[in-house]
């Protein structure tokens, strides 16, 4: 088949490989669509190793199942899934190819009247917000939402992880408050935000503290660089209340300012289970985080199928697998902005 391969440090390019083998607790689909996420590039430019697949999100047609597969799914189902892209502990995992390989459970069906196109946005994402709203903050679930709202900031709302966990945060029946750029206010208000902030504003974290009455406990940081920590910081309240005050972000934050304030960082790579190494370092495999990860994967994949949940702004891009590389430089140089950029992939 042919694939997006990490060929030296800063370097990917497309050439003919095998096609994965299907394992025991995965399945192997016909890759359709792909979705681009900044990691992706960051692996390429700094992480993975030569002969690494890239790629975490995609969307195909089921071809084989593995024998101890649980999740109910037959050969023909258009499935959309998340992947532990450029991996250097296993070659063959990478969604930027003609065939993939996706973990049981960390896929769900594409639904009826939603494209492979708009399911492959969502997937990482999605494993991404669950960490990061329930199994991190605690928050009450979107199946079983708050009975009393209460604010929680999502900082980022316009990245693809912000759009999803703003629709999230709303169906768990909170008082959603995100940041943002003016041009894509209108954009997280139409997907339930209840106020959005200009993060370029220097006074967005004092806006937030007046608009919440300074009892905002809960952030989402889904930035997690430059002046993200410190809006996060100043917009929480200014004295804990018994459950304390709460960040969990999607980078690792060295130094929060401030020590009053319970902070927590997600990697989604430790959904999939499985052990795995960046950057030297070996993180082993957390069964736990396995479990709690097709556990939400199956809730956030009946509300898609319920039309409670939408996938975000996305562009359709040319030149399949080559054509990806332009997007990753695209994502690089922050020319992203309020969209997630999908190709299309055919497979021979």
């Amino acid at each position: 088949m042919r694939a997006l391969v990490v060929e030296a440090p800063g370097k990917a390019g497309v050439i003919q490989i095998q096609q994965p083998q299907i394992r025991d607790d995965y399945i192997k689909i016909k890759v359709s669509a792909v979705a681009l996420n900044p990691t992706d590039w960051k692996h390429i430019d700094a992480i993975a190793d030569e002969g690494a697949v890239v790629g975490c999100d995609a969307a195909g047609e089921v071809v084989e199942i593995g024998s101890r597969v649980e999740t109910k799914v037959s050969v023909g189902d258009h499935v959309y899934g998340f992947l532990n892209g450029s991996n250097v502990s296993n070659h063959e995992d990478g969604a930027f190819a003609e065939y993939a390989v996706i973990r049981d459970g960390i896929f769900a069906k594409v639904p009826s009247g939603v494209t492979d196109e708009a399911a492959s946005t969502l997937a990482l994402g999605l494993v991404t917000c669950g960490q990061g709203l329930y199994q991190s903050l605690e928050l009450p679930w979107p199946d079983a939402p708050a009975t009393t709202p209460f604010p929680v900031l999502v900082y980022g709302g316009s990245t693809a992880t912000g759009m999803l966990a703003v629709q999230l945060a709303k169906l768990s029946g909170l008082t959603v408050i995100t940041t943002a750029s003016k041009r894509n206010f209108q954009l997280l208000k139409d997907l339930g935000a209840d106020e959005v902030f200009d993060y370029n504003d220097p006074e967005c974290s004092s806006r937030i503290r007046e608009y919440t009455k300074d009892k905002l406990y809960y952030a989402f940081d889904c930035i997690a660089e430059g002046s993200s920590i410190e809006i996060c910081s100043e917009a929480l309240s200014s004295s804990a209340p018994p459950t304390g005050l709460h960040y969990s972000a999607l980078l690792f934050v060295k130094s929060f300012p401030r020590g009053d304030v319970k902070t927590r960082t997600t990697l989604a790579y430790t959904g999939i289970g499985e052990a795995f190494e960046k950057r030297g370092k070996t993180t082993p495999a957390m069964p736990d985080h396995y479990q709690f990860a097709k556990r939400f994967m199956k809730v956030a994949g009946d509300l898609l199928a319920a039309g409670k949940l939408k996938p975000g702004n996305f562009a359709v891009k040319e030149g399949g697998l080559e054509g990806i590389l332009d997007g990753l430089k695209d994502l690089k140089e922050n020319k992203v902005s309020g969209t997630k950029l999908v190709y299309r992939i055919d497979s021979v």
